[in-house]
């Protein structure tokens, strides 16, 4: 017998691999020398014939009755089972539902939540608006009835002849306010624009309605030495004044 055989089969790698304990480096080496020694197979047939007799010899009678009692235990869990899963259906149905109602009256908790928010808000921006509309008011009681306020007649150039507006000024209160009784008619791609030029600064005091009515007055900032322009602009106004189309200016 060759020396490298008698090497193996002195070792412990057969009944190793016969009983399932090798790795797969092992049992390579155990399959190729099966595949090539015909010692090897023999002896390895011999170990497992031994291990079939070892196993007969040494088995234990199945008790009596073992089998039905094992099949009425299957039996007995499965129902056990279909109940567990028909409760936790029920339950995990029930959480759904629950889930679902705390969702959505959190859900109309939260609207109605937004919904008051916006309803405050819209309240106190009325509140705002009819505070500032009734100092707007006061004041232009005061500007027009205090027998310190100075009335300027303002008239348009060339550009805007038909032009009429009458500014009230009044330095101790420091009010002032303009009333533009007459614009003349534009084309429709343009719009009358009020500027004042305060402390070196252009402020920017929106477009003149012709619609307005001549009782209309439109605030101006206060300030000593400033200066009001009318401009002639485009269609729904400019964020800067177009010098060329004053057509009206105010010192006061």
């Amino acid at each position: 017998m060759k020396e490298k055989i008698k090497i193996f089969l002195d070792s412990d790698l057969l009944e190793k691999y016969l009983l399932g304990t090798t790795n797969q480096q092992e049992s390579l080496q155990v399959e190729r020398y099966l595949a090539m020694y015909p010692e090897v197979r023999e002896t390895y047939n011999e170990l497992q014939g031994n291990l079939e007799t070892f196993a007969k010899l040494h088995a234990i009678k199945t008790p009596e009755g073992l089998k039905n009692k094992i099949m009425a235990r299957i039996k007995s869990e499965n129902t056990s089972r279909r109940k567990f899963f028909r409760y936790a259906m029920a339950a995990s149905f029930a959480a759904v539902m629950f889930a679902g109602a705390s969702y959505f009256l959190w859900n109309q908790n939260q609207n109605l939540q937004d919904e008051n928010v916006l309803v405050n808000n819209k309240i106190e921006t009325l509140k705002e608006d009819m505070r500032l509309e009734l100092e707007d008011v006061r004041n232009q009681f005061i500007v027009l009835n205090n027998p310190l306020t100075k009335k300027y007649n303002v008239k348009g150039n060339k550009n805007a002849k038909e032009l009429k507006a009458v500014a009230y000024i009044n330095p101790v209160k420091k009010l002032s306010y303009i009333n533009v009784k007459k614009l003349p008619h534009l084309s429709k791609n343009q719009s009358f624009q009020m500027w004042a030029e305060v402390n070196g600064k252009m402020i920017n005091l929106g477009i003149i309605d012709e619609s307005a009515g001549q009782e209309k007055l439109l605030a101006l900032p206060y300030a000593d030495k400033a200066v009001s322009y009318i401009t002639i602009e485009p269609k729904g106004g400019n964020n800067t004044p177009t010098v060329e189309n004053i057509v009206a200016k105010i010192n006061y």
